[in-house]
């Protein structure tokens, strides 16, 4: 009997030392993780599920509860039972997931996260379908290709193949700029959702980067800037670029650790269905 309870003691002992550990590793910051800690972050994003916000379109489906009267159908129904009206039928927009657009910054300042961060959209582009996706340095180089592919280890050989500048200078001006021109007559439409992961250290013209960012903001539904930074204890904006922007985004979030990104999953799940609507989780400095 004394065995047995000292076997029971050892086994809770053993359940509270992992559930430290599991906590412990959501907050962790990713520039600190050792190789073994990564490894165990691989695995808990994948296991992430997501639910993103959805858009009213113009088209109208049946719905027992919609708000709009389907007079065609209930007078056809009403028909085949000698003219009375027995029941309403009703219809009201149908829902539909909004566009998403990723723009990540690959330069050398942010080399200690941008793996992660690209590891961790591959997931989020194979669970969210028509989802687009950008990396930047110096220039802009569109991957939506390579995320499609299943094998992430794969996926990231491919972006690595496609983008010549990573660890490199940054230029997000000029990149935005190429983005709106290029991709963003195709892309903006429809509501989408625009992600930018960056810690702002623009070595262009800041006047020029605020020019982009604000038409940028106008031209979508929300503009969300993810900054790795921001989880750091004391942060300020005070890095060239940063500042200059957050007058211009709709909403600023960390991406530092797992705990952010499941932040950031239910941040997307309830996003306001209003252009310019407020958000409770939204984070501005």
């Amino acid at each position: 009997e004394k065995a047995k309870r000292a076997a029971r003691e050892i086994e809770v002992t053993d359940r509270t030392e992992t559930a430290t550990e599991v906590e412990y590793l959501q907050r962790k910051d990713f520039a600190s993780m050792t190789e073994d800690e990564l490894r165990a972050l691989r695995q808990a994003m994948a296991g992430i599920r997501w639910d993103f916000s959805q858009r009213l379109t113009h088209r109208l489906v049946s719905s027992k509860r919609g708000k709009l009267i389907d007079q065609r159908e209930t007078l056809r129904r009403a028909a085949r039972v000698g003219g009375a009206v027995v029941e309403l039928r009703r219809r009201e927009r149908k829902e539909k997931a909004r566009p998403l657009i990723i723009i990540a910054d690959i330069s050398g300042s942010m080399e200690l996260y941008s793996r992660i961060c690209l590891q961790f959209f591959h997931g989020l582009s194979q669970q969210l379908r028509g989802t687009e996706s950008f990396v930047f340095g110096t220039r802009l180089t569109r991957v939506t290709d390579a995320f499609k592919l299943r094998n992430v280890d794969v996926a990231l050989d491919a972006v690595s193949g496609e983008v010549v500048d990573f660890a490199g200078g940054t230029r997000i001006a000029e990149s935005l700029r190429t983005f709106r021109r290029v991709w963003g007559p195709q892309l903006l439409r429809r509501g989408a959702v625009v992600l930018v992961i960056s810690d702002g250290c623009e070595t262009g013209d800041i006047e020029h980067l605020k020019r982009e960012v604000q038409a940028l903001q106008r031209s979508c539904y929300r503009l969300i800037w993810l900054n790795p930074r921001l989880g750091q204890k004391r942060y300020e904006p005070k890095v060239r670029g940063m500042a200059a922007v957050l007058p211009y985004v709709d909403d600023f979030l960390p991406i530092h650790s797992l705990e952010s990104l499941r932040q950031l999953r239910d941040h997307l799940a309830r996003l306001p269905k209003r252009k310019g609507g407020s958000h409770e989780t939204s984070r501005r400095l």
